[in-house]
């Protein structure tokens, strides 16, 4: 093009961060304490909370992991914790709705979970799943058909993680094709996973596949994390999209 053509080549409009508040509910966060990899005290829990509603959230439904052979957690013992979680936050005097699901891993336990009826849901009978990020499961069809012929609804976690299907992209086609919901973690567009999730992910929103975005909040790395993503390209691309159900929850 030469010096010239660069000289005035139109530039590209600036990004204004997205606003989170449009979302108003987080699905996906690991904050009830002690219970996971995530949030380890109360007051880690609070901290985190504090920092989501500055973000724009006003409510989470925090999502701890039930993995059969490591964390065995059951409907009661989330429910128990969370009772205590929101006792504090009241005698904080923090005005921030807390509710709590699960990130259930697609293992020999959940079929056990799905036979005895102790599935956490979330709004309109939603349940999270989750792949292991090393191979998808062989029996990954029938529990999908499994929960779905029971009434529930199949929010599936973080799809641009399973890096096994980057070269087959029909996979999550299927998936789609089954009526299965995608929720995208947010930070998987700023490259905090790696570039090649990232890449995956934005795939994803240009295929018009993203029906949830999530925090996966953790810790206080995944806050600053999120901070470094809301000027992304692709993420204001999915919030001008109109597909995100986070608000209807």
């Amino acid at each position: 093009m030469g010096i010239f053509g660069n000289l005035f080549r139109k530039k590209e409009e600036p990004i204004i961060p997205v606003d989170l508040s449009v979302l108003k509910t987080d699905i996906h966060s690991h904050l009830l304490p002690g219970l996971d990899d995530g949030s380890e005290t109360i007051d880690e829990s609070i901290d985190l909370i504090k920092k989501l509603y500055e973000l724009g959230y006003k409510k989470a439904i925090t999502s701890p992991h039930i993995i059969s052979d490591f964390y065995k957690n059951t409907p009661e013992i989330i429910l128990n914790k969370l009772n205590i979680l929101k006792g504090a936050l009241k005698n904080a005097g923090i005005e921030f709705e807390i509710e709590a699901c699960a990130e259930y891993l697609v293992d020999d336990g959940l079929e056990k979970i799905v036979e005895k009826n102790e599935i956490l849901t979330f709004g309109k009978n939603f349940i999270l799943i989750e792949l292991s990020l090393q191979y998808a499961p062989n029996n990954l069809k029938k529990i999908i058909f499994d929960l779905q012929i029971n009434g529930y609804k199949v929010v599936l976690a973080h799809p641009e993680r399973y890096l096994y299907w980057v070269d087959d992209f029909k996979k999550f086609e299927e998936m789609k094709d089954r009526d299965v919901f995608f929720q995208m973690n947010i930070i998987s567009l700023s490259g905090y996973y790696s570039p090649l999730v990232k890449k995956l992910a934005e795939k994803m929103i240009t295929h018009d596949m993203i029906d949830f975005l999530g925090t996966d909040l953790h810790h206080v790395r995944h806050l600053n994390a999120i901070r470094n993503t809301l000027q992304e390209r692709y993420l204001e691309n999915l919030f001008k999209s109109g597909k995100l159900l986070n608000h209807t929850l």
